[in-house]
């Protein structure tokens, strides 16, 4: 059903949120097609309709095409990695993002960073949820999302590397060659105890996704390390 709701300047922004909750968009990433699905009428109507919400700050666009409403305006925030699905579908947050949200390393990541399963680097910049970068891997065929796992972030779901991931898709992409378990700990401040806590099985399932021989010796020897970090503490 299409509401026509928006007979008045005064009244127009109750109406497209009234419309967009009918249709169970409040919380999400709109696209023009839903947008479109919700409003209804002319595209003269509904590019009038969309103008006077972004000028009063009551609709965001996220990059053409994409948009959301305003926090004050939603059920739930929006979270930057379901912005980040969004931006590029088919991709997974990893790197220091993923290392970040599983808490592996203190700091807080401003960018959120994607792989992404295309050959370019992309780059957003948005005034709202922050900066995304989208970078591609040199990865074996059909192991692009093993160890990425489905994370439900309030109302939306968004793809997160698991941490043992996201530190090889670091390793790999920036071609890291093993230098000791320390480039780890005090280069990415990861506590090792975290680490000694994966299930080795892991380790063979990651040995099987990068192309590159570094990244494949490089998980190998993290492996032999901790393994050699639980005796010690024994």
């Amino acid at each position: 059903m299409k509401l026509s709701l928006f007979g008045s300047i005064e009244n127009f922004m109750v109406g497209l949120q009234d419309t967009l909750r009918l249709h169970g968009y409040t919380d999400r990433v709109l696209t023009e097609r839903q947008l479109a699905d919700a409003i209804g009428g002319s595209a003269a109507r509904r590019y009038g309709i969309v103008n006077r919400a972004l000028k009063s700050r009551n609709l965001l666009r996220i990059k053409r095409g994409l948009y959301a409403l305003p926090a004050h305006l939603r059920s739930t925030p929006l979270h930057p990695y379901v912005v980040a699905q969004a931006l590029h579908p088919g991709s997974y947050v990893s790197f220091e993002s993923a290392l970040s949200f599983h808490g592996w390393i203190p700091e807080a990541v401003r960018q959120t960073a994607s792989v992404t399963p295309g050959r370019k680097s992309i780059d957003y910049e948005t005034e709202t949820f922050g900066a995304f970068t989208f970078l591609p891997l040199a990865l074996q065929p059909y192991q692009f999302l093993v160890g990425v796992e489905r994370h439900r972030l309030n109302d939306a779901t968004a793809l997160i590397a698991s941490p043992l991931r996201a530190l090889m898709d670091i390793v790999a992409y920036r071609k890291i060659r093993w230098q000791g378990v320390s480039w780890i700990t005090e280069g990415l401040r990861v506590d090792i105890e975290q680490m000694s806590g994966l299930d080795p099985q892991t380790f063979q399932r990651l040995c099987d996704v990068y192309k590159h021989t570094a990244a494949r010796a490089f998980a190998n020897r993290l492996y032999d390390a901790l393994a050699q970090h639980r005796e010690l503490a024994r």
